[in-house]
């Protein structure tokens, strides 16, 4: 049991040393990559199996007791998210294995993939607020490694946003734990959710936990701190910047609803605030990407507005409402990612990136076509697909809560999503190429990639045809996130100190 808690943390490290050792044959490495993201997906999927079952793992580093040593824990949230960030990973190096002509770049790729996915992991399963600092440090090194990989001067200056903006939140990360350490005497989780609940701790300590969550809505790219995401995501290699749409927002999601859910619960003011953010962020997200006339600058606005309904969940805070927000994360990584490696291939095959550059894929691409109208449709809410669900699921918890502007911008959201898709549609996919059907390419060794953009368009029809079930589970990890009692206990094994 021990061994499959920390498996998330040691496959992908010994992933990343293994592809080390093998940098002079980029076929082993690739090979070995693709082996160990294959591996955290299993013990990601073995984790929701235990996880569904209600219990929650929870284990000390070096066999110290909670709340001194480093704690891990895995419950029904954590697991599903560990399990999709495997799923990601798996797509990710099949894609990155069909499109990769240069050696030298799939040699520098694979290992730090997978020192992202240990990172990504840690912030998932870690009970302690300086550890989940500690791991978004090494999922933040991963990334800004990665967001550069292949140079160039456009990359290199959308870096430079993506690295001040990240290292501004990481900074008032760090500077809000050490004021909640001194607040407080803990950054434990469950020890702090113990001191908050018994109204044990001073005024500082709120004002840290509030530091520490524009932190993290920073990380999230809501709004109005999210310039840094549409300006730097659709710079980098089309496989970075699909991982890094999936999962890196969601990290910074994962947080919000983890710190809320345990330290503030009962925040009135808190989910006021996060109520309007969201709103905000769903609009003007959107709203933004009918502005775009780039594939993949559009569907990184998009990843701004969806973020938007996630919050909505967490700041309505009903069972229904957390549920939701979980249903949500687990729709939104799939599709996401999907459309960033879809974008990526269509622009590959017409030579360009703006809309008005593209065209004629329909007819010379009908397989394509079809992979993207699967996520398109789910991202705007389409029924049976799992979008609707997840939208549906919101929209009724904001009008159960009498949150009428924010149901209202939800739909709003929507419909302007399917606008955004369709515009895509139309202009990519529909008109002919402008340079006549002969300047569409034929590109070899793209196998790999169809596996993987299938398997996730496979997953959303199965998410939307199997709600129910899928709903079942994120309703009990949001009775979980409800009731953090099971998670103190589980944590501290005896009454906190």
């Amino acid at each position: 049991m021990k061994a499959l808690l920390v498996s998330p943390l040691l496959i992908p490290l010994a992933t990343l040393v293994l592809c080390l050792l093998a940098r002079r044959s980029p076929r082993l490495v690739g090979a070995l990559s693709l082996v160990g993201s294959a591996a955290l997906t299993s013990a990601g999927l073995a984790l929701v199996g235990l996880a569904a079952g209600g219990e929650i793992l929870a284990g000390q580093a070096g066999g110290w007791a909670a709340p001194y040593g480093i704690t891990l824990v895995i419950d029904r949230l954590s697991a599903v998210m560990v399990a999709i960030t495997g799923i990601v990973g798996l797509a990710t190096v099949l894609v990155a294995l069909a499109r990769d002509t240069d050696a030298a770049r799939g040699r520098d790729f694979h290992p730090l993939l997978h020192g992202l996915l240990v990172g990504v992991c840690g912030a998932f399963i870690t009970g302690d607020v300086f550890n989940l600092y500690v791991w978004f440090e090494v999922l933040l090194v991963g990334s800004f490694a990665l967001i550069v990989l292949g140079g160039g001067r456009r990359r290199l200056s959308g870096t430079v946003v993506y690295v001040v903006l990240n290292l501004v939140a990481t900074m008032m990360f760090l500077l809000a734990a050490g004021l909640l350490y001194g607040a407080s005497g803990s950054l434990n989780m469950a020890e702090l959710a113990h001191l908050f609940a018994s109204g044990e701790v001073p005024a500082t300590a709120n004002a840290a936990v509030g530091l520490m969550l524009v932190a993290f809505s920073i990380k999230a790219a809501l709004f109005p701190v999210f310039g840094w995401l549409p300006a730097s995501y659709h710079l980098a290699w089309t496989p970075i910047s699909a991982l890094f749409a999936g999962l890196l927002t969601k990290v910074g999601v994962y947080a919000l609803i983890r710190l809320v859910t345990l330290l503030w619960p009962d925040s009135g003011i808190a989910h006021e605030v996060l109520l309007w953010v969201a709103c905000a962020t769903m609009l003007i997200g959107v709203l933004g990407a009918a502005a775009q006339t780039e594939v993949r600058r559009i569907l990184s606005f998009h990843i701004v507005s969806q973020v938007g309904y996630m919050i909505l969940g967490l700041a309505l805070a009903t069972p229904l409402a957390l549920a939701g927000a979980v249903f949500y994360l687990i729709h939104h990584i799939v599709v996401k990612a999907n459309l960033f490696f879809i974008g990526g291939i269509a622009a590959r095959l017409t030579g360009a990136e703006r809309l008005a550059a593209m065209g004629g894929l329909y007819a010379h691409a009908p397989w394509l076509a079809i992979l993207f109208a699967i996520p398109a449709l789910s991202l705007a809410g389409i029924p049976p697909l799992s979008g609707f669900w997840a939208k549906f699921v919101l929209v009724k918890a904001s009008l159960d809560a009498s949150a009428w502007i924010a149901a209202t911008v939800a739909l709003l959201t929507g419909i302007f999503t399917l606008l955004s898709m369709s515009k895509i549609w139309n202009e990519a996919f529909l008109k002919p190429h402008p340079g006549g059907e002969g300047a569409l390419r034929r590109v070899a060794g793209l196998r790999p990639a169809l596996w993987a953009i299938s398997a996730l368009a496979a997953m959303t029809v199965a998410i939307g045809l199997l709600a129910g079930p899928v709903m079942d589970y994120a309703s009990a990890a949001a009775e979980q996130l409800a009731a953090p009692q099971g998670y103190i206990d589980a944590v501290l094994g005896t009454p906190a100190r």
